[in-house]
């Protein structure tokens, strides 16, 4: 038994985790005003996948507005999350520890005792200011959305940071005194009076609006309130990187939540019940600070300060990979029974879709890069698990169209047909689900042809000659053509309304 658990393990450590790993598996010890969290990271630098979250609320920042410290209980369970932390992290053979600590280590007045007593641990504890949290989660928002253009607001328990992404770049940030744990002290003086202090705050900092832009929430009440929308409106898709809402929808949900049962929102999935209070303060100042910025619309960011760090301390090169591509490569290179090739299989289909627009083509390479994904799933639910892969994978840079558009492409390949699964018809217009049917008949053919492997694509192609696809084969490749083959170019020939033929080249 031992001989074949060693074998099993060789053959385990041979297999593709990434096609870029990284150097050392990292981990983040992220110090917050309402919670403690441990994030440790492996995989492809770029876009690292998550081996272990975990938080404890420890509310070091909820008595900040009416002491100024951090009481003492709130003191020792930070600590003890800390403790149990780093030894978790020298456990999993971490290489490099981050920890920081944001708006109430960086306020209380006792602040610098947490910080000696995590040192005894054998902790550096990075002290952040404002200026670089707001940096922070802005990089975080542009590692996720790279083409994110707009203002970022990272809502943390201490302090709300603000900052103008553009062109990949930070440009301007301000950090403001308007935590949730802040602000049911301010709102207990008015109606008016959080409005009055955003207004004052922000002409303080000299910050003036641009009309027009989106709003990238950050911050986990903000994406708490987007969950809470997202069962009001019986949105399809349970992923809330991306989410998007109107900025008027920010003063409904203020009116909604404040009249809805607390335990009806603790049902909510991926509701915690410590966010539960914090959501109708939440909600009021989105509110105000969307329309005194007049922002356009909303965007739910799942990545923030602690991606952010990440991302910020790459190169410049690997921080212009695309984030979806290289995570569909690399779990395309995990899932694969051979070794990956989902760009020749990209390019032996592409003659088929000339006018694919970038963003399109995009989509249709991540499918490639995937199509391999579903061969270990049961043959009767293949179609299933090429959908759960596209819609629920930890994927970012993808909308929900996008994702919906993923989800057809490998349903049809895996044998879905040219049906469309539940619920994505809600994603993406017909046209758009139709485009990615004939891509997941395309793929479909390749694998076929091909056996899953590379080089029969190298032998041969697809090219388009008006109403005709014509499959092109070389010399002793012509034996290929079996009659599963021809059924599967039959079936993308009549899906895109031609006649095929088979040309054997010498």
């Amino acid at each position: 038994m031992n001989s074949m658990l060693r074998r099993v393990r060789a053959v385990a450590e041979q297999m593709a985790t990434s096609p870029e790993p990284a150097h050392a598996r990292t981990a983040i010890i992220d110090i917050g005003s309402n919670s403690v969290r441990l994030v440790v990271y492996d995989g492809p630098r770029r876009i690292p996948f998550i081996l272990f979250n975990e938080k404890v609320m420890a509310g070091l920042g909820a008595s900040l507005a009416k002491t100024g410290a951090i009481e003492p209980e709130a003191m020792e369970r930070g600590l003890s999350a800390v403790a149990r932390f780093a030894h978790l992290c020298r456990a999993m053979k971490v290489a490099d520890i981050r920890c920081v600590a944001t708006a109430a280590v960086r306020d209380a007045t006792n602040g610098g005792d947490f910080i000696a007593r995590a040192a005894e641990m054998g902790l550096t504890v990075e002290l952040l200011s404002g200026a670089q949290e707001a940096i922070g989660a802005a990089m975080g928002v542009l590692s996720g959305i790279p083409g994110a253009d707009g203002i970022v607001g990272d809502l943390g328990g201490g302090s709300l940071e603000l900052a103008r992404v553009r062109d990949g770049a930070v440009e301007q940030t301000i950090s403001l005194p308007l935590g949730v744990l802040r602000l049911p002290q301010i709102r207990e003086k008015g109606p008016r009076a959080l409005e009055r202090q955003v207004v004052k705050m922000l002409d303080k900092a000299g910050w003036r609006p641009e009309p027009g832009l989106p709003f990238y929430l950050v911050g986990g009440s903000w994406r708490a309130l987007a969950r809470f929308d997202m069962q009001l409106t019986e949105f399809p898709l349970p992923v809330v990187h991306q989410y998007e809402m109107t900025a008027a929808r920010a003063e409904q949900l203020t009116r909604i939540v404040s009249h809805v049962d607390k335990a009806r929102l603790k049902q909510i999935p991926a509701m915690t019940g410590s966010r539960v209070p914090t959501l109708p303060d939440a909600a009021a100042l989105l509110s105000v600070v969307v329309r005194q910025l007049k922002s356009s619309r909303l965007v739910v960011s799942a990545y923030g300060l602690r991606e952010g760090l990440l991302y910020e301390a790459l190169p410049e090169d690997i921080r212009g990979h695309d984030p979806l591509l290289v995570a569909a490569e690399a779990e395309g290179e995990a899932q694969a029974r051979f070794r990956g090739h989902g760009d020749r299989i990209d390019k032996w289909i592409a003659p088929l879709f000339p006018d694919d627009a970038p963003p399109m083509r995009r989509i249709r390479r991540a499918a490639c890069l995937l199509a391999d994904v579903g061969w270990r799933a049961n043959p009767d639910f293949r179609a299933e698990r090429g959908v759960e892969i596209a819609l629920h994978s930890n994927w970012v840079g993808i909308t929900a169209c996008e994702r919906a558009m993923l989800g057809q492409a490998l349903h049809t390949h895996f044998g879905g047909g040219l049906s469309t699964p539940a619920g994505v018809e809600r994603l993406a217009t017909p046209d758009i689900l139709r485009r990615a049917m004939l891509w997941g008949l395309a793929i479909r053919l390749a694998q076929r042809l091909s056996g899953g492997v590379e080089v029969p694509l190298t032998h041969s192609r697809l090219e388009r000659h008006g109403d005709r696809v014509d499959l092109y084969l070389r010399g002793d490749d012509a034996k290929l053509y079996g009659e599963v083959v021809e059924r599967r170019l039959r079936a993308i020939a009549q899906a895109l309304g031609v006649r095929y033929q088979l040309i054997a080249a010498g």
